[in-house]
């Protein structure tokens, strides 16, 4: 007998499911997730899994329920005999906990990484992880997409005459230099101290952005506080334009207006997770067709390097 590709989406990532299936060209499988009234989760399969690949789309962004009801999807697919359990996580939620920066703090990173895989987890596929180290977590195959696949698209066809990249912190220096050097562009460096989480003490700009339209390029957006800040002192600096790509859009608290009110001239996000709305500043680009690509690499074993912007080749 063999063996068929079924995806199932979590109540977090439906219409992100719903679009990769129509990528992929397959009908989204059939789930319900029961909630109780006392708020317990229970996910039921409403048709035979029983040595298929099955994929389980879930996005572990707020509030938590979602990583309790991606664990009880998985371990209901254990349950129901799938010959392979793939967890489709687009947003990882926990990975700006991937250390013990101070005395008596949990990894919740690295917690989130066993539960997956003492539930029945057999592959991992996520995109842009706050710390791409957390693949290290895992005894099991991850697959790490990037979304500079996406995003090199978007900012080619925006024709910059002045282009430049800004790294929105000194850890993010490596990656903007990829992407830069595949423009043959510059960059500059916002280099930031925080007083404490989501606030932000002090910024400089390391690097000259007079007269240049800024793209600036990070993983998550959480208040926007950052960016707000970010856009302010480029512009100060003398920028002609800034905008920002970002993977995850959190968006949390006041991010909305934040963004609303900031310099930025739009701010680009991917839909690993479903935005509330969208405004004047902020609009979603899909990574459907990526996560589709990745999952019938992974049903028919074959290698997902083409997925990534580096095997691209640019028109010179």
């Amino acid at each position: 007998m063999n063996s068929s590709a079924k995806i199932f989406a979590g109540t977090g990532s439906q219409s992100l499911a719903e679009a990769i299936c129509k990528s992929y060209g397959c009908k989204l499988g059939k789930i319900n997730i029961q909630k109780f009234s006392d708020g317990e989760i229970q996910p039921i399969f409403l048709e035979s899994i029983r040595g298929d690949y099955v994929f389980l789309v879930q996005s572990t962004h707020a509030p938590a329920e979602n990583i309790m009801e991606l664990l009880l999807m998985i371990d209901a697919a254990r349950r129901a005999s799938a010959g392979k359990i793939i967890v489709v996580m687009p947003y990882y939620g926990y990975a700006r906990q991937d250390r013990k920066d101070r005395p008596r703090v949990a990894i919740g990173a690295k917690l989130v990484a066993n539960m997956l895989v003492a539930a029945g987890a057999d592959r991992i596929i996520t995109m842009d992880l706050h710390a791409p180290q957390i693949q290290g977590y895992f005894d099991i195959p991850v697959d790490h997409l990037d979304s500079s696949a996406v995003f090199i698209p978007y900012i080619t066809q925006l024709k910059l005459e002045n282009l430049t990249f800004a790294a929105p912190d000194v850890g993010a220096t490596n990656r903007i230099r990829e992407i830069a050097s595949y423009f043959e562009a510059e960059m500059v460096i916002c280099d930031k101290h925080r007083k404490r989480a989501n606030e932000i003490a002090s910024m400089v700009v390391i690097g000259d952005v007079t007269e240049r339209d800024i793209v600036i390029i990070d993983d998550i957006c959480d208040t926007g506080g950052t960016l707000a800040k970010s856009a302010a002192l480029l512009k100060e600096k003398g920028a002609r334009s800034v905008r920002a790509l970002i993977t995850h859009p959190v968006l949390s608290g006041n991010a909305y207006a934040n963004i609303e009110n900031s310099a930025l001239e739009e701010l680009v996000v991917c839909d690993t997770i479903p935005l509330r709305k969208e405004t004047s500043k902020i609009k979603a680009i899909t990574v459907a067709e990526l996560f589709a690509v990745a999952i019938r690499n992974a049903f028919e074993n074959k290698s997902i390097n083409n997925l990534f912007f580096h095997s691209q080749r640019r028109d010179k």
